[in-house]
């Protein structure tokens, strides 16, 4: 059943005050509000559901504000919920007409909807957020013409990963499961094993390095073992085949694995999607999640320099390899042709479409550069300011959400926020503006 979308019907209640009655119309959240075209998002959320009967879902205008404001103001899901209980600009952004004294959805609402909108129909989040700067004049269209890219890092919430604490946390996970189903195991090493990892941690800090491997070997053994004996316990039964078979999995998957193994290794048993992408940073040489793709425009826009596209790419490619799936995308989300491309040197070796080889630019070319692409490419570092704004206000510097979906979505919301608080800024700006000019003409007035 599609959402049941609320239209302002301008009803007074007796025992309460409409919030247009009771907050500044003025204020920036409100004057964002009327300028999103929340039936375009409607529109394009209504999509997801059929027409089938059921229990109606909740607002398009409720769920897509609350995901405006999470990443807007840096908050968790948990903080949302108590923010729009107590904030009457949070519920007027998200359609209310009265002030709600309690929630009308439920936290794991916000979950539920972004795994059913996905990161295909959350785009129309950050392309709503571009339309809005090009109508209140904050971009102008022609500057998403020329682009800078940028690659950098989203890191997944898990811990730094060493080879003796995985190789415990998998003998743990299947002592804990086997014990859920009641399953009976020869040993469960639950002493012994925490024991030779606390060794294990202390031989490595101190650097006795040989004293440390030999408990790491100890680790492997007990897991060895935990895996055996509920292999042997477990075959002929097919329902508890299929109840461990991921576990099992990924355990063997880590007592297999080597520290200098080529190819795709296992970082996180709870996040296996994790990847090791080393970025060349001295103060973090290696960072654990998945690669993201961040464009900007070359121009500084008078609202700021908003994020033109945003794009997860897992399996760690290489920059300049990204071109191919990321130019189409951002092409089909601005719904413009680009002149140019500005990358930085890890671009080279690009492999972008045919009509757009010849128009991106890397760092230190000399070939076919003119003076204008030579300012052009100056500017190639504005990119780098608003990757540390996405991290460091917006939600991207710690992932939270699961699976390679999670990751894709979490990016995009991180952009839309960022925009939007742009946006935000910006129309405060610009009502700043408005009441100096007032005040100048009152004093020229009463001169």
């Amino acid at each position: 059943m599609r959402p049941k979308e609320r239209r302002e019907s301008g009803e007074q209640d007796l025992f309460r005050s409409r919030l247009d009655q009771i907050i500044d119309l003025d204020h920036a959240l409100v004057k964002l509000t009327k300028a999103i075209d929340w039936g375009f998002l409607a529109e394009k959320f209504g999509a997801v559901y059929s027409d089938k009967p059921g229990h109606p879902p909740l607002p398009t205008r409720l769920m897509a504000g609350l995901a405006i404001l999470k990443h807007t103001y840096d908050l968790s899901d948990e903080s949302l919920c108590e923010r729009w209980v107590e904030n009457p600009y949070f519920q007027y952004f998200c359609g209310e007409e009265f002030f709600q004294h309690r929630l009308i959805f439920d936290r794991s609402s916000l979950t539920r909807w972004r795994q059913r909108m996905g990161e295909e129909k959350l785009l129309a989040l950050l392309q709503e957020s571009l339309a809005v700067a090009a109508r209140t004049k904050a971009l102008r269209p022609s500057d998403l013409a020329r682009v800078v890219v940028d690659t950098t890092v989203q890191p997944k919430a898990v811990m730094f990963p060493t080879d003796a604490k995985l190789v415990n946390r998998a003998r743990e996970r299947l002592v804990r499961l086997a014990k859920k189903l009641g399953l009976s195991l020869r040993q469960s090493y639950a002493r012994v094993g925490k024991l030779a990892l606390i060794k294990h941690q202390r031989y490595a800090h101190a650097k006795q390095f040989k004293r440390a491997n030999k408990r790491l070997r100890k680790l492997k053994t007990y897991l060895g073992r935990v895996i055996r004996d509920i292999g042997r316990r477990i075959a002929g039964s097919d329902r508890l085949e299929e109840a461990f078979a991921r576990e099992l999995s990924m355990a063997r998957r880590v007592l297999a694995q080597e520290r200098g193994q080529r190819g795709h290794k296992v970082y996180s048993l709870h996040a296996p999607e994790v990847e090791c992408i080393g970025k060349g940073k001295a103060h973090r040489p290696y960072e654990f999640g998945v690669k993201v793709s961040v464009a900007t425009p070359v121009k500084h826009s008078a609202g700021g320099q908003f994020v033109a596209h945003v794009a997860a790419l897992p399996g760690n490619p290489y920059d300049g390899h990204t071109l191919a799936e990321v130019i189409p995308q951002m092409q089909a989300l601005l719904g413009n042709t680009l002149d140019r491309i500005i990358a930085d040197a890890g671009y080279r070796g690009h492999n972008a479409p045919p009509e757009h080889r010849f128009r991106v630019y890397t760092a230190g070319q000399k070939r076919g550069v003119t003076k204008q692409i030579k300012r052009a490419v100056k500017r190639r570092a504005a990119v780098e300011p608003v990757i540390g704004h996405l991290k460091d206000d917006h939600r991207m510097g710690r992932n939270y959400l699961a699976h390679s979906s999670g990751d894709a979505i979490n990016a995009v919301l991180a952009a839309v926020g960022y925009n939007f608080r742009r946006l935000i800024a910006w129309l405060r700006f610009l009502l700043f503006r408005i009441l100096f000019a007032l005040a100048a003409a009152v004093q020229l007035k009463l001169a």
